[in-house]
């Protein structure tokens, strides 16, 4: 009798373990399947947020140099020499990411020019130089048709 009882018993819960394990499976797939256009989504910002950082980048280089430019024209050459120094500093940084918006294949010769009078702009600058000026418009100018603008 006990042995029919729990036969019974086991018949009955088994149906019932069935019904709630297809239950949360369903349950499970619409959430994944809701899940799909949010990680989409996502990935897009993420892609837009990356362009968008590249492009900050870029102007806040661009902001510096022209800072430069600004300030040796006005013969601060000491804030002009700053901005130069960061300008170079962050040209470096980013002409060695791999990802950087300055880096590519026809751009990466136009950038060692660029580099290369590094040494001989901040020493004019340091000399309060009055031609730094000329030299600083001049590296304005090709950093301009390097970054396309």
């Amino acid at each position: 009798m006990v042995s029919a009882k729990v036969q019974a018993e086991s018949a009955r819960v088994t149906p019932r373990v069935r019904r709630i394990s297809i239950q949360a499976a369903v349950l499970l797939g619409v959430f994944l399947l809701g899940l799909i256009p949010v990680w989409l989504k996502a990935r897009q910002y993420a892609g837009g947020l990356a362009e968008t950082e590249k492009q900050l980048r870029l102007s806040r280089m661009q902001n510096d140099l022209a800072s430069a430019l600004i300030n040796a024209r006005k013969g601060d050459y000491e804030p002009a020499r700053q901005d130069a120094s960061q300008f170079f500093t962050t040209l470096r940084e980013e002409s060695d990411k791999e990802d950087a918006p300055v880096r590519t294949q026809l751009r990466r010769e136009v950038i060692k020019p660029l580099l290369a009078q590094r040494d001989e702009v901040i020493t004019l600058l340091a000399r309060n130089d009055p031609a730094s000026a000329d030299r600083l418009f001049d590296l304005y100018s090709s950093y301009r048709r390097l970054v396309g603008g």
